[in-house]
C-alpha cells in the first residue's frame, strides 16, 4: 500500500512539475507578441554593446581582439577534430542559445519581481493588459450619483480611455456640508467616480471611500470628501484637485466636473411651485415641467470639451434624470459638443422609476425631459432599456417606496427617432435593492458600439 501511496505521490508530483514548466514556457512566448515594445529595446541594447565592443576594438588597434580570435580558432579547430562539423556545430549553437536564455531569464526574472506586487500578476500579463486597454475606445460618460460610478466599473476592464463628466450641483449630505462650510464645489460624486476608476490596491480605495461614524464635525463624513476638500485649497480648484487624487489611485482614465462654477438647481413644478437646491426637488412631489440652474449657462471645463470633440463613443447615464444627468446638460457648451459629435451616443435608462422626480415616467418621458432640457436637440441615437421584470420581492419592496419598473413604450421612443437596446441588465442584492450589474452592462454597451462602428 506504501508503494502505491509513493507511486501516486510522484505522478502527482511529475504532473505538477510539468504544469509548471508548461505555465512558464507559455508566459516567455507572450513576451513574443507585437506591440509591447520589449523585443525591439532588447535587440537595440545588443546592438548597442556589439557597436560598443567595435569601437573599443579599433580604439586599442585590435591587438587583443587578434589574439581572442586565434584562441577562438584553436580551440574551435580542436572540436572539430574530434568531433564532425555536423555535430560540433550544432552542440556550440545550442550552448550559446541556452546562456543567452540563461541570462535573459534571469534578468526577466530579476526585474518582475522588482515590480510585481506581491501575490499579484506576472509582468507580462500587466504589460499585455495595459496593451489592450490603452488600445481601447476613447469613451466618455457623463452622469453623477451611484449610477455613473457602477458603469465606470465595469468600462474599466475594457478601456483606460474613459473620461467622466461629472454633475457638481449636489447640496446634500456630506457634499453639501463642505460646500457650505468651505464654499467648494460638491466632492461627493466625483470621489464615487475616482473610486470606481481606481487601479490602486482595495485597501486605499476603501480608505478614500471610508465615511466616519462619530467625532464632532467629522460624523457623515467620508475620508475621501475631506481628502477632495483639502486638495482643493492646495491646488486652487477642484480640477487640479481631482487630477492629484487620480495620481494618488492609480485612476484608469480621468474624471471631470462638468463646470467649476457654483452651480445651484432649481425646478418649476406643475401645481406652480419653484424649489431650489438639488435634494429639495425630490423631495417637493410634484411633477417637474422645467430645470435650470443658477447662474445660467455655467461656462464648461475646457478638457471635459476636449475630451467630447475627441471621443469615440458617448454614453450619458444611468443616474437620477433630474438631479445627476440633466444638470451636466444645463452646461450649454457641453451640450453642443454632444450635439455635434459623430461619434456613437447611447442613453442608458433607468430599471426604476424615482419617487419625486420620474413617477409614472415611460422610457419615451425620459427621453423628452433630455430633449427639452437641452432646446429640443437630439443628443443620442440610442436608449438602452433592461428586458426583464425585477423580482416580485424587490417589486413589493420599491412600491412601498411608490417606485415602479420603467414602461418602455416602444412606438413613442421610435417616433422620436431613437433606437432601442434592450439587454439583461439587473443586479439584485439580497435585500432586493435592484442596480445595474457593472460588467453586463459595460459588455452589452461595448458589443453595440463594435455593431455600429462596424
Amino acid at each position: 500500500m506504501s508503494n502505491g501511496f509513493l507511486r501516486q505521490a510522484l505522478n502527482a508530483l511529475q504532473k505538477q512539475s510539468r504544469s509548471r514548466t508548461s505555465y512558464r514556457v507559455n508566459q516567455w512566448f507572450k513576451w513574443l507578441s507585437p506591440g509591447l515594445s520589449v523585443k525591439r529595446w532588447l535587440l537595440i541594447s545588443i546592438g548597442g554593446v556589439l557597436l560598443a565592443s567595435l569601437g573599443l576594438a579599433i580604439w586599442i588597434k585590435l591587438t587583443p581582439i587578434f589574439w581572442m580570435i586565434e584562441l577562438v580558432r584553436g580551440f574551435l579547430g580542436v572540436i572539430t577534430n574530434l568531433l564532425p562539423n555536423y555535430i560540433s556545430g550544432p552542440l556550440v549553437l545550442l550552448g550559446g542559445l541556452l546562456l543567452v536564455l540563461w541570462g535573459q531569464t534571469r534578468t526577466v526574472g530579476s526585474i518582475t519581481k522588482v515590480l510585481r506586487a506581491e501575490g499579484g500578476e506576472e509582468l507580462i500579463d500587466v504589460l499585455m493588459a495595459h496593451r489592450r486597454l490603452y488600445r481601447g475606445p476613447k469613451i466618455v460618460v457623463i452622469g453623477g450619483g451611484t449610477g455613473l460610478s457602477t458603469l465606470l466599473r465595469g468600462l474599466k476592464t475594457y478601456s483606460a480611455n474613459i473620461t467622466a463628466i461629472v454633475t457638481v450641483a449636489d447640496d446634500g449630505g456630506s457634499s453639501g456640508r463642505l460646500r457650505q462650510e468651505f464654499g467648494v464645489l460638491p466632492p461627493g460624486d466625483i470621489r464615487n467616480c475616482l473610486a470606481a476608476l481606481a487601479d490602486e490596491e482595495k485597501l486605499l480605495t476603501e480608505l478614500f471611500q471610508y465615511r466616519f461614524r462619530a467625532g464632532d464635525g467629522l460624523t457623515g463624513h467620508s475620508f475621501g470628501n475631506l481628502f477632495l476638500t483639502a486638495m482643493s485649497d492646495i491646488t486652487g480648484d477642484l480640477e487640479q484637485a481631482v487630477a492629484a487624487s487620480s495620481k494618488v489611485l492609480a485612476v484608469r482614465g480621468q474624471v471631470l466636473p462638468a463646470t467649476l462654477s457654483d452651480v445651484r438647481l432649481w425646478a418649476e413644478l406643475a401645481d406652480g411651485r419653484r424649489i431650489d437646491g438639488e435634494s429639495s426637488i425630490p423631495k417637493a412631489g410634484g411633477k417637474i415641467v422645467k430645470i435650470g440652474c443658477i447662474p445660467a449657462n455655467p461656462p464648461a471645463v475646457p478638457a471635459a470639451i476636449k475630451a467630447l470633440k475627441e471621443a469615440d463613443y458617448i454614453i450619458i447615464g444611468p443616474g437620477s434624470l433630474y438631479t445627476s444627468l440633466i444638470p451636466n446638460l444645463l452646461v450649454p457648451e457641453i451640450a453642443d459638443a454632444i450635439a455635434k459629435t459623430d461619434a456613437p451616443r447611447i442613453y442608458i435608462c433607468n430599471i426604476m422609476t424615482q419617487p419625486g422626480e420620474t413617477e409614472g415616467y415611460t422610457v419615451a418621458d425620459h427621453i423628452r425631459a433630455i430633449d427639452a432640457a437641452c432646446g429640443e436637440r437630439r443628443l443620442f441615437d440610442a436608449v438602452l432599456i433592461h428586458k426583464k421584470s425585477p423580482s416580485e420581492q424587490s417589486l413589493i419592496r420599491y412600491a412601498q417606496q411608490n417606485s415602479h419598473p420603467v414602461f418602455l413604450d416602444r412606438e413613442a421612443v421610435t417616433q422620436l427617432g431613437r433606437r432601442i437596446v434592450p439587454a439583461n441588465v439587473l443586479f439584485e442584492d439580497e435585500t432586493g435593492v435592484i442596480r445595474h450589474n457593472p460588467q453586463k452592462l459595460a459588455q452589452v454597451l461595448l458589443r453595440w458600439y463594435g455593431r455600429v462602428n462596424h
